[in-house]
């Protein structure tokens, strides 16, 4: 007679990769981040396959939001993470089962375009996500932040994320709301549809790539002018890099934007915030209890009230 003793060796955390945009350019480079993954033992669910690629998307249409619902349903999957941004994600939000994402406890990471899945399912679940890395260009790149993956890490791990920075140029704050926001652009196409969150009283943040400041303040004017910055408590601004001013724009800079907004807009604006289209990005969590204080030493916003995975270890990213 043999004696079987129980199994008692931890579950590894399963984390499920999809593509609910665009696919990954180099594929060398994604399958070194999912051995980089399972090599730092996570148990890595692959949803999405290179050859089902369908123009500049990561598959149909079909094929996509049938990634997401299928990370959802698997029993293994802690994490689901986005493979990149893009664009393709506002083709899938009628077609998206939102209880299904927020019934499955799965933490849903990612930033840039995958801000209108993660509003979305914040507006019609209420169910809170994470505005953090993604596998193109986090994981693929040679030596991924190691800022960018402790704060990951923290994150999810909870109970509690503080986000903490220096070189904010605004007033001191102490406010309290909801924290919400992402990529600057998604937020405003979302405008007017059920997918963007009615919060009252939150904590917006927001960041953006390649866009020039007239741009940024014309977005920002439409949040004013659509009265959804008037019922927030302060904004946070994170990273807009990667746009070139021209000899016609004659001082017309990110910081005279600012300067301008400032003084037009019913709410504190605070900068500086470490979050957007760069390798040293905070991870934050929408849809959370937020605290934005603004004091001469630093800068920081607290987060609680969000579904925690206290049993990530630190370097599994």
């Amino acid at each position: 007679m043999t004696n079987t003793l129980p199994d008692t060796a931890p579950r590894r955390p399963g984390i499920a990769i999809v593509a609910p945009g665009g696919y990954a350019p180099d594929e060398a480079a994604f399958r070194l981040a999912l051995a980089r993954l399972e090599g730092t033992g996570w148990l890595v669910h692959n949803y999405y396959d290179p050859a089902r690629k369908h123009q500049r998307f990561g598959g149909s249409d079909s094929d996509r939001a049938g990634q997401l619902h299928a990370a959802a349903r698997d029993p293994d999957v802690d994490i689901i993470m986005a493979l990149r941004g893009g664009y393709g994600m506002s083709r899938l939000l009628p077609m998206l089962d939102y209880e299904l994402l927020a019934a499955s406890g799965k933490r849903l990471v990612g930033h840039s375009d995958v801000t209108a899945l993660q509003l979305a399912l914040f507006a019609t679940t209420g169910a809170p996500s994470f505005a953090g890395p993604m596998v193109c260009d986090d994981f693929t790149r040679p030596e991924p932040s190691r800022y960018a993956m402790q704060s990951l890490t923290d994150c999810l791990r909870g109970p509690c994320h503080r986000v903490s920075w220096q070189g904010n140029d605004s007033s001191a704050l102490d406010v309290s709301g909801r924290l919400w926001g992402g990529n600057l652009a998604m937020v405003v196409h979302l405008l007017g549809t059920p997918y963007l969150p009615q919060v009252d009283g939150g904590i917006l943040f927001v960041e953006d790539i390649n866009e020039h400041p007239y741009r940024v303040e014309r977005m920002l004017l439409q949040l004013l002018h659509a009265g959804v910055l008037a019922r927030q408590r302060a904004l946070v601004l994170g990273d807009f890099s990667g746009y070139r001013l021209g000899e016609y724009d004659n001082g017309y800079s990110f910081s005279s934007m600012l300067a301008y907004l400032r003084k037009v807009l019913p709410l504190p604006v605070a900068t500086g915030l470490p979050f957007g289209h760069i390798p040293e990005k905070a991870t934050l969590v929408v849809g959370s209890q937020g605290r934005l204080q603004v004091s001469d030493i630093e800068t920081n916003i607290s987060m609680t009230d969000y579904s925690q995975l206290p049993m990530l270890p630190d370097g599994m990213f």
